[in-house]
């Protein structure tokens, strides 16, 4: 795909630094490097040079580094320079590239480029974006394998699984002369099967590959001086909220974000639930309830000592949002006589730890590992996002409708058309069936020079 505007954007992140890269790419890199610098680099050959603004002065001096197409990331001519590092350094030579003919880059627009350029497919350019926002060795490993390519090959696998079944289903509507019943056929039946269990496969690494880069929001909830806070300063490992014997003392939502074998756990802490209290307090129980609909679960944190019983719980259940689910955390349980017992048909799953001493923290990680399927992470884990798991659910769903009219009507036609949705909507993930607005949804989650 041939582009005619040439861009230019830093590459590299505002501030001060040792080093800053002014990335260009496009036809007319060259004739931007021969003005800039004097003339144009050695292909893939790193030369120093000044660079040079309108009056033929340096505005600074560094390293350059041309690459021709269709031998780039881009599969454009692109130009880098690197330069100092400052921000007046990186304007001035940005400003200088577009005084030459180059318009800023929008967000992402390098990376969209190379797809576009067939350098990459799209799982491939998110993958890009998960590199660089990855949150722990184990997302950054997993945003690497996704990048070279093994999501994608995961994908074109079932595709072509897909497009078999496919085929086999349309040979059979363009022969119906033929006296064997192809859709009868015991081997149609046990290609669909074959089909599903393929789906469960890629469906599963990539549920684990989002909740490695997404993972989960938890909010704690509860009464006053249950524990809430002590709670989140233990998960986070240091003193992040402040903790007193005065009810009421938490206001606001702190937020911390850790890890659990690599899964990011989004933890906020809220204030206490209870009737009365001022117009500040009113108000941070009131973006509890807000935090608490958006969560992926909610700690219930009950004083073990006080309320064994979970009565707590109970008057304030009407209040907790009906579609998350919520664990009952029963906290100083080094204090309590006895472990609470009661109601444990109806009331949620509980667990019993002490937010002082830390006992019971293990099993509370491993409770909420366990409430979003995750697994500790191996070797093959890729990463994923929320609309990689959208387009695999979709394209399952469809192949699974296509199974139901084959077995219930035979209706060949119905089947090929259950079958060329659930292709469509493989072929979204990789994006070889795009729209526009999605591309641009993409691309423009990415950073300014990438």
């Amino acid at each position: 795909m041939t582009r005619t505007d040439t861009i230019v954007a830093a590459a590299t992140p505002p501030g001060r630094g040792g080093v800053g890269i002014v990335r260009i790419s496009g036809p007319k890199a060259p004739e931007l490097a021969a003005v800039m610098l004097g003339e144009l680099p050695r292909a893939r050959h790193v030369t120093f040079a000044r660079f040079l603004d309108a009056q033929h002065e340096p505005i600074d001096a560094g390293l350059a580094l041309f690459f021709p197409a269709p031998h780039s990331y881009t599969g454009e001519h692109i130009l880098e320079l690197h330069g100092h590092g400052g921000p007046v350094v990186m304007d001035a030579l940005v400003a200088r590239a577009v005084e030459l003919g180059a318009r800023r880059a929008h967000a992402g627009e390098f990376t969209q480029r190379a797809f576009l350029n067939d350098k990459l497919d799209l799982a491939q350019a998110e993958a890009i974006a998960d590199l660089i926002d990855a949150g722990s060795r184990e997302a950054l490993r997993a945003a690497m394998r996704s990048l070279q390519g093994e999501f994608s090959a995961m994908v074109r696998g079932l595709t072509e699984a897909v497009i078999e079944l496919r085929s086999y289903v349309e040979a059979a509507i363009d022969f119906p002369e033929e006296e064997i019943d192809f859709l009868a056929d015991h081997e149609l039946s046990a290609r669909f099967e074959a089909v599903r269990d393929h789906f469960e496969g890629v469906l599963e690494s990539a549920r684990q590959g989002r909740l490695l880069r997404e993972g989960m929001t938890v909010v704690i909830a509860g009464r006053p001086n249950a524990g809430k806070s002590s709670l989140l300063n233990r998960l986070a490992g240091y003193d992040a909220a402040i903790v007193t014997a005065i009810p009421g003392t938490t206001r606001d939502v702190v937020r911390e974000r850790i890890h659990l074998d690599g899964m990011p756990l989004h933890v906020l802490d809220t204030a206490g639930l209870r009737q009365g209290g001022d117009l500040v307090e009113e108000e941070g129980m009131r973006r509890a309830q807000a935090e608490m609909q958006r969560a992926d679960r909610v700690l219930f944190v009950i004083d073990a000592v006080e309320d064994p019983s979970a009565t707590a719980f109970r008057e304030e259940r009407a209040r907790l949002p009906a579609d998350v689910p919520v664990t009952l955390v029963f906290n100083k349980c080094d204090l309590a006589v006895g472990l609470p017992v009661a109601d444990t048909l109806t009331r949620p799953p509980h667990i019993t730890l002490s937010a002082l001493s830390g006992q019971g923290l293990e099993e509370l990680r491993a409770h909420l590992k366990q409430c979003m399927g995750y697994q500790t992470v191996e070797a093959g884990a890729i990463s994923a996002r929320r609309r990689h798991l959208e387009a695999l659910e979709r394209a399952r769903e469809h192949t699974e409708e296509a199974a139901r009219q084959l077995t219930e009507h035979r209706a060949g036609e119905l089947v090929a058309e259950e079958l060329r949705a659930a292709q469509q909507a493989l072929s979204e993930i990789t994006g070889e069936f795009t729209s526009e607005d999605l591309l641009g949804r993409i691309f423009a989650g990415f950073c300014i020079g990438k």
